[in-house]
């Protein structure tokens, strides 16, 4: 019977072309991003071996340095005096029990020890594992992220009492030194990531309380998000023009094409919403469609960036319109302000929740009323003319009430229903 070879995950490579680790030679590498530099990037490999991280040689950068720095990553047992141990993304446990964090006070008692490749390998492990199960690829970067931060303040991932030890000092943690504290939504992301992890290693745990209180969201003027808009860039503004006519969610704007684009109609469709929405179609105004005709379409997406250099573009813009205009509610609007803004306003003009809920995408009603809350507290006024209609046959009875018509009384066979302007 002849053996096949187990298929290897896409950031594990057995390395062609002679590549290998210059410190013991193994080709048992892993893609560890990459390093820019103004002639280009430049892929960084970590040997699964014995943790040495280094760069991959190129014959166009013009530069007299061998790329082949010996940059490490804490591994127990290296050289002491490498600088950049300390400043490794994942703190480990030393061998006498102590967290190298210092921080994260006493290690859990059957805590062992484990070198930085170890520690790193089980996470990319975990992401792989996220990926073949169907994970978004935010859910798998915001989990990685919290066991990153976990092991960076001394968790031992394989005890979990330890690591309910960590979730506890991180939450309370202040101080720019020791980083920020954690918010309730930050801390359950990171149990969640945790019971995933134990999951694929067959084990369950008991996980902490962890009680989110719902916050209402800040809802800018009109004019405060048009002159955030006129301030940005032409890619930004764009950008931002989309959030507010549509309410899109910053992901779901940032993957769209432009075959979701009927430039003739008018009309956005969009069928990869984020969080398990509903997909839904947009009607847009000609001054956003006049803004993108002025976008370079050289990708198959719209915005070809990633969604962080957006953001970082945004904020740099942003702090300089709050500046200029000396008004610091600005530095309060996000990208997901733009969809707190459009779902307020669009069930003022309505005082429809299910239009709202198609609107938005979502999946649950619940979610939806928040935006009549804000209505209420916003507007605070109560308007007391009403549109009329009335129906006598079945079908015109149902069209009513599916746009959001109350049934007042009936007479002579003529069922009256009405609804708030």
């Amino acid at each position: 019977m002849v053996e096949t070879a187990p298929v290897k995950p896409a950031f594990q490579i057995e390395v062609q072309n002679g590549l290998h680790c210059p410190e013991c030679g193994s080709t048992r590498l892993y893609k560890d991003g990459f390093r820019y530099t103004h002639h280009g990037e430049v892929q960084r490999w970590l040997c699964r071996n014995c943790g040495f991280r280094f760069s991959e040689k190129r014959k166009n950068l013009k530069t007299k340095r061998d790329n082949n720095n010996k940059r490490q990553v804490c591994v127990a047992g290296s050289n002491p005096a490498s600088k950049n141990l300390a400043k490794a993304v994942l703190a480990l446990t030393e061998t006498d029990g102590r967290t190298t964090s210092g921080q994260a006070g006493a290690a859990a008692p059957n805590q062992t020890t484990q070198s930085q490749a170890d520690v790193k390998g089980e996470i990319l492990d975990f992401a792989w594992w996220l990926k073949k199960n169907g994970y978004s690829e935010a859910t798998i970067r915001t989990w990685t992220s919290a066991l990153k931060t976990l092991v960076f303040f001394g968790a031992n991932l394989n005890e979990p009492e330890h690591v309910k030890q960590t979730l506890v000092y991180i939450k309370c943690v202040k101080g720019k030194n020791k980083g920020a504290s954690w918010s309730e939504k930050r801390k359950r992301d990171a149990i969640m990531a945790y019971t995933a992890f134990l999951k694929k290693h067959g084990k369950t745990w008991e996980p902490p309380h962890c009680i989110i209180a719902r916050k209402i969201p800040f809802i800018p003027l009109e004019q405060e998000l048009d002159a955030l808009i006129a301030g940005c860039g032409k890619k930004t503004s764009t950008f931002l023009q989309l959030l507010k006519e549509t309410g899109m969610r910053a992901g779901e704007a940032a993957s769209l094409k432009w075959t979701d684009i009927d430039f003739q109609n008018r009309v956005i469709t969009l069928n990869t919403p984020e969080k398990h929405g509903n997909p839904r179609m947009f009607n847009i105004s000609g001054k956003l469609l006049e803004m993108l005709n002025r976008l370079p379409k050289t990708s198959e997406k719209v915005f070809p960036c990633t969604l962080q250099s957006l953001k970082t573009t945004f904020t740099k813009s942003r702090t300089r319109v709050a500046s200029k205009l000396q008004n610091p509610r600005l530095l309060k609007v996000t990208f997901h302000t733009f969809r707190h803004w459009k779902a307020t306003t669009l069930y003022h003009q309505t005082r429809d929740p299910l239009l709202v809920k198609e609107f938005l995408g979502h999946k649950s009603l619940d979610s939806t009323l928040l935006y009549v809350q804000i209505n209420k507290a916003l507007f605070n006024e109560e308007n007391d003319e009403f549109i009329v209609k009335t129906a006598q046959t079945n079908e015109e009875i149902k069209a009513l009430l599916e746009v959001g018509f109350q049934y007042v009384c009936s007479q002579n066979g003529t069922l009256f229903f009405r609804k708030r302007k």
